[in-house]
């Protein structure tokens, strides 16, 4: 076969399927956002159409499974565009997952829990196929023909093996600390700390971080790690802790003064403004706690 003959052969392969008949992929860890470099996408999609085809599996109904390209399926249901270039692959389960994850890993911007999740995911699908991916017994991973399974998942996003690790425990993590950690609130050494707490452990910890306005260190982390360990880890011990004084978060808020001014007694002077503020974020913080010893 010549590169024409190469060429033609692989034009056949693609064909315009309609979006309506197009499914995404089951739990799929990567969020579609209608954002700004959607907008633009969408405008690309208008101009020049799709360039890149999706990849797509058939399903055992005959409709089709988006393996690889949800974004560009999603900027054509915005643009009107009602079917799409595909190609046509025939995966097993298992072989969708691991081309899913590491063709959306070449993403520009991926967040620690799209992250967690697709190496989660793949190693989840590579033990299934017979490769020795065993977590429990070793974080560091089985070997496998030479390599670590985790530095194999890792390889598409530059990550260690180790690092893989840390990412795959935030999957341990409740949606509200989870979404602290995509927001860059918490980082991702303190997140993993926090994940090996109990669910109803982490909950409070949602609650004492919504009411004292403040993040763990990872030194703190750790401490909550070894309460939780012992069963000592009460919302109480929690609060107590999130109430303590951190150096890294000492000059991180900043309110204006004219914004602040609004809700302050015109008999405050200037130099009183921050004592007062805290004394009204102290009454508030018992408020809350108040409120919350009367919901129990």
């Amino acid at each position: 076969m010549n590169d024409q003959e190469r060429e033609a052969d692989l034009i056949q392969k693609i064909y315009d399927i309609p979006i309506c008949e197009i499914d995404d992929f089951p739990d799929h860890p990567f969020k579609v956002r209608d954002d700004e470099d959607m907008l633009q996408l969408v405008e690309s999609v208008r101009e020049r159409g799709i360039i890149t085809p999706v990849t797509l599996r058939r399903k055992e109904d005959g409709r089709y499974e988006i393996v690889s390209g949800h974004r560009r399926k999603r900027a054509c249901e915005i643009a009107g565009i009602e079917t799409i270039p595909s190609e046509i692959r025939e995966l097993t389960r298992d072989e969708a997952v691991i081309l899913m994850v590491e063709s959306n890993l070449q993403r520009s911007v991926i967040l620690p829990s799209e992250k967690a999740f697709s190496y989660k995911m793949r190693l989840e699908a590579m033990k299934r196929q017979g490769q020795r991916t065993d977590l429990t017994s070793s974080p560091l991973g089985m070997k496998l023909e030479g390599k670590q399974s985790l530095d194999i998942v890792g390889e598409a996003a530059g990550d260690s093996r180790n690092q893989v690790h840390r990412y795959i425990r935030l999957t341990e993590l409740v949606p509200g600390l989870l979404e602290m950690v995509d927001e860059g609130r918490i980082a991702l050494r303190p997140a993993v700390e926090l994940s090996y707490l109990n669910k109803t452990e982490q909950t409070d910890l949602v609650e004492a971080i919504e009411m004292t306005l403040a993040t763990p260190s990872h030194a703190q982390a750790i401490r909550m790690r070894g309460l939780s360990k012992e069963g000592r880890l009460t919302y109480d011990v929690i609060d107590s802790i999130m109430c303590e004084e951190k150096p890294n978060q000492k000059e991180k808020i900043n309110i204006p003064y004219e914004d602040a001014r609004r809700y302050i007694p015109s008999n405050v002077p200037y130099e009183k403004t921050g004592e007062y503020v805290l004394k009204a974020l102290e009454y508030y913080h018992r408020h809350l706690v108040r409120q919350r010893n009367d919901a129990r």
